[in-house]
């Protein structure tokens, strides 16, 4: 199936493994790879992925840096950022997608086509003067980076990280879309915002 013939499947309730299988059938569709960073998600965003059959031709690792040292370390987040805005910020959303591209390109290898980082407060407590629900999603690709907040999650712990999971997957799939049918959304200028709306 070409790129330029992909279709969402029509479906009355759409699941996370229906997300995650749409994005992974787009990446590979187009021979590219994927990244992954995440903070409050811990691996949540990678699980899905790897979860559907195939996966492994598109999706190469990722860096769970629920640690603040390690976001500076492994994904190279700005320092003075940090110490300035705190971790659940948009522009550290971005350098963490940027960052999962660099840490998931290896020697050998051509480079990590896409990126995605997820940085939020799941709770209990507000974190950096943000109350608890506040997540961003960062995606970076060849042509840019981007990232999509403040949303505001609704619910327990679990609901906000659930809910971050879906939200960035879903993000990525219509940048996959988006580029596929040639209109490439995520190609933007490095650390533009989308905060228009809030999820659900």
């Amino acid at each position: 199936m070409a790129v330029t013939d992909f279709q969402f499947i029509q479906r009355s309730t759409e699941t996370l493994f229906d997300i995650a299988t749409d994005v992974i059938t787009l990446l590979r569709s187009a021979h590219e790879t994927i990244g992954i960073s995440e903070s409050l998600t811990g691996g949540g965003v990678m699980e899905a992925l790897t979860s559907v059959p195939g996966a492994s031709a598109a999706f190469r690792g990722g860096v769970v840096s629920y640690a603040t040292p390690l976001k500076q370390q492994l994904l190279n987040v700005d320092a003075d950022l940090i110490a300035r805005e705190g971790v659940v910020h948009a522009d550290v959303a971005v350098q963490m997608a940027e960052g999962a591209r660099r840490a998931t390109t290896f020697d050998g290898g051509s480079p990590t086509t896409w990126g995605v980082g997820t940085t939020g407060v799941a709770g209990p407590d507000a974190q950096d003067g943000k109350p608890v629900g506040t997540v961003y999603i960062g995606v970076a690709s060849p042509e840019g980076t981007r990232a999509w907040g403040p949303f505001c999650f609704p619910g327990t712990r679990e609901r906000v990280r659930e809910a971050t999971v879906v939200e960035a997957l879903s993000k990525l799939r219509d940048a996959l879309a988006a580029r596929s049918a040639g209109g490439c959304k995520c190609g933007v200028k490095d650390g533009q915002m989308d905060n228009t709306g809030l999820a659900e």
